[in-house]
């Protein structure tokens, strides 16, 4: 087995203009914040370095992050997911010793938990990760999170714009590892609030 550093990247930059509010700012029924439940999921998952990327009401979002956590703030949120993965991956790859591959996840998906990721880590363990491609599929269709070799950064960088995040650069590739995770989540993104807590 190959041993591979796999950071992970939580974006949580929208307004969320559908839920009333930034998504990074949602609790679950318990109170938990997505945000936190999120980057713990990574961490859970061996993910290291975990960065937060904030946008819209970046601070108050910034607060409910683990302490620790590397928190990007997104200044051209209002681009979209790509400005935001544009933030995370940019910071990665600015450390002295960046990691492999990167765990991208979506802060509205509450259901992914840390078997998720674990999964989509060890999906591609055979492999370096730096030329690895693998995103989680449900029912056999493709959504997140998704595992990107740092080979294929650049790439990404290069076309991640508006809402797609990486979705172009994927598109149509035949070396992504699809890993089937329908018996751990849903795989569906949330945009109306779980709550009537007005302070959620």
């Amino acid at each position: 087995m190959i041993t591979n550093k796999v950071a992970g990247i939580v974006l949580a930059g929208g307004a969320g203009t559908r839920m009333g509010r930034p998504k990074g700012l949602v609790r679950d029924a318990r109170g938990e914040p997505w945000v936190r439940l999120a980057v713990i999921s990574m961490m859970d998952a061996g993910c290291e370095p975990v960065v937060a990327v904030t946008g819209a009401r970046g601070d108050e979002v910034a607060a409910l992050v683990p302490a620790g956590i590397t928190v990007v703030q997104t200044a051209d949120w209002t681009e979209g997911m790509g400005a935001s993965l544009r933030a995370g991956l940019t910071a990665l790859a600015e450390m002295d010793e960046p990691p492999d591959a990167v765990v991208v996840c979506l802060v509205d998906m509450p259901d992914v938990t840390p078997a998720v990721v674990t999964r989509l880590r060890e999906s591609v363990d055979s492999v370096p990760n730096s030329d690895a491609l693998a995103r989680a599929a449900y029912d056999g269709n493709p959504g997140h999170p998704v595992l990107l070799g740092r080979a294929h950064w650049a790439g990404i960088l290069a076309t991640a714009q508006g809402d797609a995040g990486a979705r172009h650069y994927l598109r149509g590739r035949d070396d992504v590892v699809l890993v089937e995770m329908s018996d751990l989540a849903s795989g569906l993104d949330i945009d109306t609030a779980p709550t009537d807590d007005p302070s959620a």
